[in-house]
């Protein structure tokens, strides 16, 4: 988004979208083929960074559709990122390496310890059902139990 202008930018954003939202993946390779000629006739330089970028950002291609949502977004790390760096902020000068890995450490710690609540949300994450798919064991039903993470 960097390398159009802002006005320009919701244009560019709705059509970065659209290549999200495909059913397959050779149709994601395909819309992203067009939205980069799209782009290019009007944003030569971001078309070429899109191009240039086009292998990491249709990785999540190579995976079975089922997870695609969950695995084409980075939002959770980010989300948690902006939290250790607000809390960071807040006391501004650390006497030492330890104290700040205690504070990070607490971050993580607190994100871990939701409860079950927050393990059953993110029960679509967990590793056991990306195993089951890379298996091909498509079968039985998404994993939604707290429980189930610990089998």
């Amino acid at each position: 988004m960097n390398q159009v202008p802002k006005t320009a930018q919701p244009w560019v954003a709705t059509l970065l979208r659209t290549i999200f939202e495909q059913p397959d993946a050779d149709a994601v390779h395909t819309q992203c083929e067009q939205v980069v000629a799209a782009v290019e006739a009007k944003f030569p330089k971001a078309a070429a960074h899109l191009d240039e970028a086009k292998a990491d950002l249709l990785a999540f291609t190579a995976f079975p559709h089922e997870i695609w949502p969950q695995i084409r977004s980075n939002n959770p790390q980010e989300r948690l990122n902006k939290e250790i760096r607000r809390r960071t902020d807040v006391v501004g000068i650390f006497p030492d390496r330890d104290s700040v890995i205690r504070l990070v450490g607490a971050v993580l710690a607190e994100q871990n310890d939701d409860g079950p609540k927050a393990a059953a949300t993110r029960a679509w994450k967990s590793w056991p059902r990306f195993r089951r798919l890379a298996i091909g064991d498509t079968d039985r039903e998404p994993i939604t139990e707290p429980a189930a993470l610990i089998a």
